[in-house]
């Protein structure tokens, strides 16, 4: 795995393989930053944003988005030895200070945050998992998006949850096994 683009563009990112865990595809990331960037339906801009990067595995779409001149990640992931990994990565591109790694279920952390605000949200939950529809209603509650956000949801393909009660999805993209959603909340 490899950062594509920015200040890091071709480092090589470490990658704990788990059964867990699946990467992220370089082509989808690629496919993500180029609509963020190009799309007139979004309007949030990587640089200078704040992310919350949800089941963030090793980290490589926050890696990415820091590359690219985002101010500040909090990566939330509740494998230990997938967090040593993205520990790993932070260092070797010396940006800890734009980080924050909470190791905890995602849940949980959601139900305790409070006072914060982010402009872009990066959900790449496992496929199986259903659970990131509660942890969109939570984010929602403690209302700690900004006016201007975006939504990027990692899916597989042919998941068909019912999104539309909680958010408002913008564009809908497959790649392979992977569906992005790209999404603001409802008002």
């Amino acid at each position: 795995m490899r950062i594509i683009s920015g200040k890091f563009k071709g480092k090589t990112v470490l990658f704990t393989k788990t059964n867990s865990t699946r990467p992220l595809k370089d082509s989808v990331k690629e496919s993500i930053f180029n609509i963020i960037v190009h799309s007139n339906l979004i309007k949030v801009s990587i640089e200078k944003s704040k992310i919350l990067d949800l089941y963030s595995g090793i980290g490589s779409f926050g890696l990415e988005s820091i590359s690219r001149g985002a101010d500040k990640i909090t990566f939330v992931e509740k494998d230990k030895r997938i967090v040593e990994t993205l520990n790993k990565n932070l260092e070797a591109l010396s940006v800890r200070e734009k980080a924050t790694v909470i190791t905890e279920e995602v849940t949980n952390f959601l139900k305790k945050i409070k006072l914060v605000k982010f402009d872009i949200f990066f959900l790449d939950p496992p496929f199986k998992s259903k659970n990131f529809l509660e942890d969109l209603e939570l984010i929602k509650q403690n209302k700690i998006y900004n006016k201007k956000h975006i939504i990027i949801i990692h899916r597989e393909r042919n998941c068909n949850e019912k999104l539309n009660d909680i958010i408002r999805p913008i564009i809908i993209k497959k790649y392979g096994r992977s569906k992005i959603i790209f999404a603001k909340f409802l008002d």
